[in-house]
């Protein structure tokens, strides 16, 4: 990974489902993402992505072009012109910085309104034969060993 290298763009067709199902997913239950005839008296034309649907879109963007054993490490972005059912959004990405096996990418993603998201990602590729874990695992095991060895004390 080069500074400058550009991520294929990835097509991902929006369907009515894929935004339900990513609201749901996400525990999200505004009206306006499973609700057509409530988004519309609302002011919009049909139900919209939300944006923990889409920050898992940029995510699944990101290690599909990585591999498996990236990591995330940071996931900063923006919403524009909302996703709605019958549109295809084109998610797009540019190595903007590399520092050892950590790249930053500049990532967007249009539709047929414009601009849906826009933003960047920190992630951490392994070089062969490394392991990579992500840091929110790494503080939930070292919090779960505190958590034994604070148990054990206490049955001692």
């Amino acid at each position: 990974m080069n500074t400058g290298d550009e991520l294929p763009p990835l097509e991902i067709p929006i369907t009515r489902t894929l935004i339900v199902a990513g609201a749901i997913a996400s525990r999200d239950y505004q009206d306006v993402h499973h609700d057509a005839e409530l988004a519309r008296r609302k002011g919009s034309p049909d139900v919209f992505m939300n944006i923990l649907t889409t920050n898992g879109l940029v995510g699944r963007y990101i290690t599909d072009h990585f591999g498996p054993k990236a990591a995330l490490r940071k996931v900063a972005i923006r919403l524009g012109a909302p996703n709605y059912p019958g549109d295809t959004m084109v998610l797009r990405g540019r190595v903007e910085e590399v520092d050892g096996d950590t790249a930053t990418v500049r990532v967007t993603g249009a539709n047929g309104i414009g601009k849906h998201v826009t933003g960047t990602v920190t992630v951490t590729v392994p070089r062969a034969g490394e392991v990579t874990v992500p840091a929110a695992t790494a503080a939930t095991a070292e919090a779960a060993e505190a958590a034994v060895t604070a148990s054990r004390e206490e049955s001692a």
